[in-house]
């Protein structure tokens, strides 16, 4: 039995909408058995999406705005269409578009089994710096809000904000602002007034 934990990327996927249109969100993306997994928790725009069999792509960017917008609302990123015909994102430095081969279903989190049918390398990965990544961790924890306790948040907060004030350029100072504001709606939320 393996005790690592699954290697988990993070990638912007692009799914297409029954209008056609593009719908922009933030997965963890693992490979199992030569293949692309993703679990969606139900319910789930893009878990329909990818379950139609319409077109989507697997992208990854170094700009975390486009994470931090798809959690906090801002999901109107410039996109383009492959050759292939899916969307993609104009920014990615590369891009998987894939086809959905196999479901093992579930009530809460199915599992999406896909097979890469092209790989694009637009621009070539100079790698991230510290806030890059730390605007990433906090996407993870403003998408489970709603499972974790403010202590845990606010904790990880302090201390993903050492990465920010060193390393953070504009598209991250933005991207974590952006998520602060998640963290602060949610808190005032829970104490029954919503902060503007």
């Amino acid at each position: 039995m393996n005790s690592q934990p699954e290697k988990i990327i993070e990638s912007i996927v692009v799914t297409q909408n029954p209008d056609g249109t593009p719908h922009i969100a933030p997965f963890g993306l693992r490979q199992r058995n030569g293949l692309l997994l993703l679990a969606p928790f139900r319910p789930s725009t893009s878990l329909d999406n990818l379950l139609s069999g319409r077109q989507v792509s697997f992208n990854f960017t170094v700009d975390v705005r486009v994470f931090a917008g798809a959690l906090t609302g801002r999901r109107d990123w410039p996109v383009i269409k492959s050759l292939l015909g899916a969307w993609v994102l104009e920014n990615a430095l590369s891009y998987q578009e894939v086809k959905l081969v196999n479901v093992i279903d579930d009530d809460v989190r199915p599992e999406l089994y896909f097979e890469t049918q092209s790989l694009v390398n637009v621009s070539p990965f100079m790698g991230f710096n510290r806030a890059q990544a730390a605007v990433l961790e906090l996407c993870v924890l403003v998408s489970r809000l709603n499972r974790l306790s403010i202590e845990k948040i606010d904790a990880e907060i302090n201390y993903l904000q050492i990465a920010i004030n060193k390393t953070a350029g504009e598209h991250e100072f933005e991207a974590w602002g952006w998520l602060i504001d998640a963290v602060e709606n949610h808190k005032a939320t829970l104490q029954g007034h919503h902060v503007a």
